[in-house]
């Protein structure tokens, strides 16, 4: 008893190394793990970041010994008892805890004192940096839910925190707060389209837990998402091909909520200016033997006008994800229902005049009073996971989704003074979607070499069906962008298929299977991954008036993926990648060009990136240059020859320079900001005749700063703020027309505190606070304007009990 109490005496008087975690998980439940080889302590603390069990230790009396790491699925306990292994300490329950205590032989015999791991409730969340904005892992197609400073491309990871704290409606409203990404209206309806370095992706190319083609169309709600995972460059290799072809500049995944050990019992009441009200209820728990069994369901409502004249929005989401962990199995299924409506929806604006004439008031609507749009999405998708053996596991997943979208629009078409005319569209359309992915991932060592490595196969199966009804150019009716007036729905001049029941135009099928391998060198400290992807596009389209068949697809593409992470220092990580990107190629005119219905390869887009980034446990930084070289489609013609060549010779090419900081650099002082600079260039462009000029829709700069900050001396209190500065940029390939630099400015503030057994948080921001009169950007393909958001205040109270 003497060595025992002079151990424990001993043990308080040396440094203590402190790790808590938010929600202590179940010591049942089991993920995978890659912590390479170092002290025990610092391999023990990063076992304890990444399971979410809270963790204080002696720094001193554990690193005297070193691990040799830890790589595969484990729980809690298995996990702690390999680590543990040799090293003279025992794992032991108390209460809702774990302790490490010295082993003590069969003579009780005692060396050590006693190392305690406590199940606090309370602390930092270790899944994330400092405030609990970013998290410090997210899923890359393939490679699965991987550490970000352990891949050797440029991702982040925003959380349901980030999403609550600025009241973020809207997936493009997340987005916002990364320097690399801006946003647009959709060409002739009101999809949100997010440039990504300086290319298009459309909200039908984001993925869902790994699959596309599941999510709704044209614009996604927030309320039933964990995790906005933003990857940046193209990303063909690690997902496969997106359905409609974009994403090349960068992709976006989304992680839906789970219910979490601790019940989550919440609901929000807010407000959104001018008149939009609305709710948000959710609820989740676990249940059954080690809390195997999880169901969380959200419900949200809004409605009314919003900061635009006369625009109104209601919005109404279902969300039910259900699932379930046991030992070596793990299921999971997601149910989604919803529905958005716009009535006078702003519109975008064409300029066709010799300059681009200003931006209206902020607020100004110059829609007709006779446009609006529905969207309805009925979604679900279903995932399991496997474990083979302690080393290889197998996955499976799929989904389906059904879209019904409709709508009358009206862009404005308009010259130098805003003097113009307005067209017209009345566009249904129906979708379908299919899609399904398998797989095998696992690790294991060749002498000193690790190895992770994956297996996988996917496909998607889409039909779509449209119709229309349109004006012709000579029957568009004369507008105004600042003096608007309005005019009767004008009489339909052409039309294609029949509006009370479109007829098939496209059919889509994109199949691919992948293998990749991740080796490890120098203790993980060198990680090179290698793979390569084989992709088969199928498309089947039909014109939409005649309904004569005008497309039949089917070409095979192999994209592979090089890259590097090197780690030097414990804080340090240099990262190198060439991946590409991939999407359906063209088919050339049938007249006009010497080389009618000439069928494309798919245009393959290249990508080299080398950067650096910085993790200092509370925050973080990157620093990555890059090259995105994309194919384009251009017509050469020969003197004397009346018809030109199609082909794929054109390109444009992306250069730029990013960087990044997040985290909590000062106890109470979170920041979310960045900066990136970008030179793009055309060349081997038709005729000639834009080459050497920048792409539209590509400003040289955009910046960001984001802070939130805890008002010191008030428990629960914080004031944020952040700056969206935008560079000019071009609206034409011929660099004619051009839109100046913006700034935005957003404000906010929060107060939680508890009341009696519930914890409310009272919520309110300003976005855009001097109501900011701007073009926010143009259109990189169709040479169209998207008005910046006026001033919108945001206000809510959230109950959790």
């Amino acid at each position: 008893m003497r060595a025992l109490s002079f151990a424990v005496a001993l043990a308080a008087l040396m440094p203590v190394h402190f790790v808590f975690a938010a929600d202590a998980v179940t010591s049942s439940a089991t993920r995978d793990y890659s912590i390479a080889s170092g002290p025990l302590g610092d391999t023990l603390a990063q076992f304890a970041a990444l399971s979410g069990v809270p963790l204080s230790f002696d720094a001193n009396l554990l690193n005297a010994r070193q691990s040799p790491g830890l790589q595969g699925r484990y729980t809690v306990e298995a996990g702690f008892a390999r680590l543990l292994e040799g090293s003279g300490y025992d794992l032991q329950r108390t209460g809702s805890g774990f302790t490490l205590a010295p082993h003590v032989s069969a003579d009780g015999a005692l060396e050590l004192g006693a190392t305690t791991i406590n199940s606090a409730a309370d602390g930092v969340a270790l899944d994330t940096y400092g405030g609990g904005q970013v998290a410090r892992t997210a899923r890359l197609g393939l490679l699965g839910n991987r550490s970000i400073n352990d891949v050797p491309f440029s991702v982040v990871s925003y959380t349901a925190k980030t999403i609550a704290d600025q009241q973020a409606r809207t997936v493009g409203d997340v987005l916002l707060n990364d320097a690399s990404v801006r946003q647009s209206a959709g060409f002739g309806n009101f999809s949100q389209v997010f440039t990504i370095r300086g290319l298009p992706l459309q909200s039908d190319d984001i993925a869902f837990n790994g699959l596309y083609g599941v999510l709704p169309r044209q614009i996604i709600t927030t309320e039933a998402l964990e995790r906005v995972e933003l990857f940046k460059g193209p990303n063909a290799f690690l997902n496969g091909v997106a359905p409609q072809g974009s994403g090349i500049g960068g992709s976006v995944n989304l992680v839906p909520k789970r219910a979490e050990d601790a019940p989550t019992r919440s609901v929000t009441l807010d407000y959104a200016s001018d008149t939009q009200v609305g709710g948000h209820l959710d609820l989740g728990q676990r249940f059954g033997v080690d809390n195997r069994f999880g169901a969380r369901i959200n419900l949200a409502q809004h409605g009314g006008d919003t900061a635009i004249d006369d625009e109104t929005k209601r919005s109404s989401l279902i969300a039910i994800a259900l699932d379930y962990r046991g030992e070596r199995l793990r299921l999971s299924t997601d149910l989604g229902y919803q529905k958005q409506r716009i009535d006078n929806g702003r519109s975008v604006v064409y300029p066709t005049g010799t300059k681009v004439p200003d931006a209206p008031s902020a607020k100004d609507n110059y829609a007709q009073d006779w446009t609006w749009s529905q969207l309805e999405d009925t979604y679900g998708m279903v995932n399991g996971e496997y474990d083979l053996s302690d080393n290889w596991t197998l996955y499976a997943g799929a989904g389906a989704k059904h879209t019904r979208e409709n709508g009358q629009y009206s862009s404005l078409y308009v010259g130098n003074d805003g003097s113009g005319r307005v067209g017209f569209l009345y566009s249904p359309h129906d979708e379908d979607n299919k899609s399904a992915m398998a797989g095998l991932n696992g690790h294991f060592n060749t002498g000193p070499v690790t190895h992770q490595m994956n297996f996988g196969l996917s496909g998607i199966w889409g039909e779509q069906r449209s119709a229309f009804e349109a004006i012709l150019v000579a029957n568009r009716v004369p507008g105004n962008l600042y003096n608007p007036t309005q005019v009767p729905r004008p009489s339909v001049t052409y039309f294609g298929s029949d509006i009370h029941d479109p007829r098939i135009v496209g059919k889509n099928r994109i199949k691919s299977a992948a293998v990749s391998d991740t080796l490890g060198f120098l203790d993980d400290r060198v990680l090179l991954t290698l793979g390569v992807r084989r992709q088969t596009i199928e498309v089947d389209a039909w014109n939409t008036t005649s309904g004569v068949r005008n497309a039949n697809y089917d070409e095979s593409i192999t994209t592979p993926v090089y890259g590097l992470v090197i780690k030097p220092w414990e804080h340090v990580s240099f990262y190198a990648n060439r991946i590409e990107g991939l999407a359906q190629g063209p088919t050339a005119p049938t007249t006009g060009v010497t080389n009618p219905g000439e069928v494309f390869a798919p245009k393959r887009s290249k990508q080299t990136e080398a950067g650096v980034k910085l993790d200092w446990d509370s925050y973080g930084a990157t620093l990555g240059v890059y090259r995105i070289e994309q194919p384009n489609n251009s017509t050469s013609f020969t003197p004397g020859v009346v018809n030109g060549t199609f082909n794929v010779d054109g390109e444009q090419i992306n250069k730029g320079v990013e960087l990044n900081v997040f985290g909590e650099p000062l106890d109470g002082l979170r920041l979310l900001a960045g900066a990136t600079w970008m030179d793009t260039e055309l060349k081997k462009t038709a005729g000639g005749a834009t080459d050497g000029n920048r792409a539209a829709g590509v400003p040289r700069f955009q910046f960001n700063v984001g802070a939130d900050w805890d008002v010191p001396g008030i428990e629960g209190a914080a004031v944020s703020g952040r700056l969206l500065r935008t560079g000019g940029e071009y609206v034409n390939a011929a660099n004619t027309l051009s839109i100046p630099a913006w700034t935005r400015v957003d404000l906010g503030a929060r107060y939680g505190f508890k009341a009696d057994d519930k914890y409310i948080t009272l919520r309110a921001n300003v976005e855009n606070v001097a109501n900011k009169a701007y073009w926010a950007s143009a259109s990189t393909a169709n040479n169209y304007l998207t008005q910046g958001e006026p001033r919108t205040v945001k206000l809510s109270a959230t109950v959790d009990f």
